[in-house]
């Protein structure tokens, strides 16, 4: 089985910064997509950042300019550098990956357990 852990969560004024990283453990042959999710109580999830099959990023809109996604391939990790944060920003924030476990094992979503981040105005 696989799991993302993810720490970098906290709480942080208004235009200050904060990176959370996400590190898979345990079978891991595979990755296809990394990325991030937040929500928030009552609203729905939504994509912040993440890595496509292909190597290429998708942002929110809402992420754009202020938000950057980056990984290191040797640990499997991805990061989420987050400046010029906003209160708008706070929410639960989910590390999302599609992983296969080795060959001939199709690939699974995994979800992290989140992290909480709290932007004060």
């Amino acid at each position: 089985q696989v799991q993302l852990v993810e720490s970098g969560g906290g709480l942080v004024q208004a235009g200050g910064s904060l990176r959370l990283s996400c590190a898979p453990s345990g079978s891991i042959f595979s990755i296809n997509t990394m990325g991030w999710y937040r929500q928030t109580p009552g609203k729905q999830r939504e994509l912040v950042a993440a890595f496509t099959s292909s190597g290429s990023t998708n942002y929110a809109d809402s992420a754009k300019g202020r938000f950057t996604i980056s990984r290191d391939n040797a640990k499997n990790t991805v990061y989420l550098q987050m400046n010029s944060l906003k209160p708008e920003d706070t929410a639960v924030y989910y590390c999302n990956a599609r992983i296969s476990s080795g060959m001939g094992y199709k690939m699974r979503d995994y979800w992290g357990q989140g992290t909480q981040v709290t932007v004060s105005s």
